[in-house]
């Protein structure tokens, strides 16, 4: 969604932003060779060289074809980079991208360029404030495929023997450590969600709504490396009465023992920089709902819930986060503040206790991009706050991602909270 005032913004502010982010989706491809982008690790994940051509498709899909006398760049290729969009049409099958050696990454990055001539063309021409909206949640759209990019071409790396780097050069703060607390939260009824009418929102943020906290505690900062190794070597991991039944089943399914991408003695883990030693401080990542759920009651305490840790952020500037724009693409230890909570943005995702569901009131966009969030919301849960490999700019204190809780290839942690 977007406001009429953003729709106010002049075409070549739309036209730069569209420019803008286009080109980072390149830059974040620029360290890869062709064959890195074609390969699939799992299902989950999806190569860089479909990232990019999805991305493409849907300003093509849903805006381009709008326009009178559009032909399709190649009508085959609607086919190959739909991703679950079934009124569309039919797609290619989630699992087997990796197959796709052709189109090669020369014709896709073609295709990429073929569009942005297109978008660039009509961005310079009056347009009625429904296709606005479009390009705006198309651009929004992209910056989550460029965090998919990262978060996908990790796990590829991950699976290699060789453990290579998608860049050597990646910064690394000095780490800090700032004591570990519990702060009061607001207890009472409160409105969370967000005004579709304040800037662009994703449809599932809305309708701003009411919410009864009860009486609560958050703890300052994400869990760390060091406390959830104590986890880990309390015999978190084999000690069943800490776990959900179904988060119990895939530990014993899958043989976890601690985060993904942690060796068997915790003492490294993989990186976008490569193998590293494991930094005490940092915000623990790569952890599953289940993993975080039972750490949480390892710790005597419990998840927060989504409204109660949406109301504590709401206050806070989401620009003070660590993103991808940070060039550490890895979690980092919090600076000493006087603020009370800290690293509530960025850094890592944060799993909630609220299973992603629609809000009182909510309704889908229209028309197919009505198949955007709303069709997912069953099975997931929700985690709030952006990662570090989040675009800067991306996330505000409504914004709602959601995973199913197995899922750990994320830059996903967790923060604790109490009840008083």
């Amino acid at each position: 969604m977007i406001s009429a005032t953003a729709l106010e913004l002049p075409v070549s502010t739309l036209l730069s932003a569209y420019l803008r982010t286009r080109r980072n989706s390149l830059r974040l491809a620029a360290p890869l060779v062709a064959e890195d982008t074609t390969v699939q690790s799992m299902a989950d994940a999806s190569p860089t060289k479909w990232h990019l051509a999805h991305t493409t498709w849907f300003f093509e899909e849903f805006i381009l074809q709008q326009q009178p006398g559009y032909r399709f760049v190649d009508p085959r290729w609607r086919f190959l980079f739909n991703s679950y969009y079934q009124s569309v049409g039919p797609m290619h099958a989630r699992l087997h991208r990796g197959l796709l050696s052709r189109p090669t990454l020369d014709e896709v990055l073609a295709y990429r360029a073929a569009i942005d001539a297109a978008m660039n063309d009509l961005l310079q021409t009056p347009m009625a404030p429904a296709l606005l909206a479009q390009v705006e949640l198309g651009l929004q759209h992209e910056q989550q495929h460029q965090e998919l990019i990262l978060t996908d071409i990790k796990h590829l790396f991950w699976c290699n023997p060789l453990r290579p780097a998608y860049r050597t050069d990646l910064l690394q703060r000095a780490p800090a450590a700032p004591a570990q607390r519990f702060v009061d939260g607001h207890a009472g009824i409160v409105e969370i969600g967000a005004d579709a009418d304040r800037g662009f929102v994703f449809d599932c943020e809305t309708p701003r709504h009411r919410a009864l906290l009860q009486p609560h505690a958050l703890a300052r900062r994400p869990v760390n490396n060091a406390e959830y190794r104590r986890f880990i070597i309390d015999g978190g991991y084999r000690q069943p009465q800490l776990w959900l039944s179904e988060g119990w089943a895939t530990v014993q399914a899958q043989g976890w023992n601690g985060p993904l991408y942690w060796d068997a003695a915790a003492e490294t883990e993989f990186t976008l920089g490569g193998v590293r030693q494991i930094d005490p401080v940092a915000p623990v990542c790569h952890i599953s709902f289940y993993e975080a759920d039972a750490y949480a009651r390892w710790a005597g305490a419990r998840l927060p819930t989504e409204a109660e840790w949406e109301h504590s952020a709401a206050g806070l500037d989401p620009a003070a986060g660590h993103y991808a724009d940070s060039d550490a693409l890895h979690p980092q230890g919090a600076p000493e503040s006087a603020v009370d909570l800290l690293q509530l943005y960025g850094d890592v995702w944060e799993w909630t206790a609220t299973p992603y569901v629609n809000y009182p009131g909510f309704r889908p966009l229209p028309g197919a991009l009505g198949e955007y969030n709303g069709k997912f919301m069953c099975g997931q849960w929700v985690l709030r706050g952006g990662s570090c490999v989040t675009p800067a700019g991306h996330v505000r204190a409504s914004y709602r991602n959601f995973f199913y809780p197995r899922d750990r290839w994320q830059f996903s942690g967790l923060r604790l909270a109490q009840d008083r």
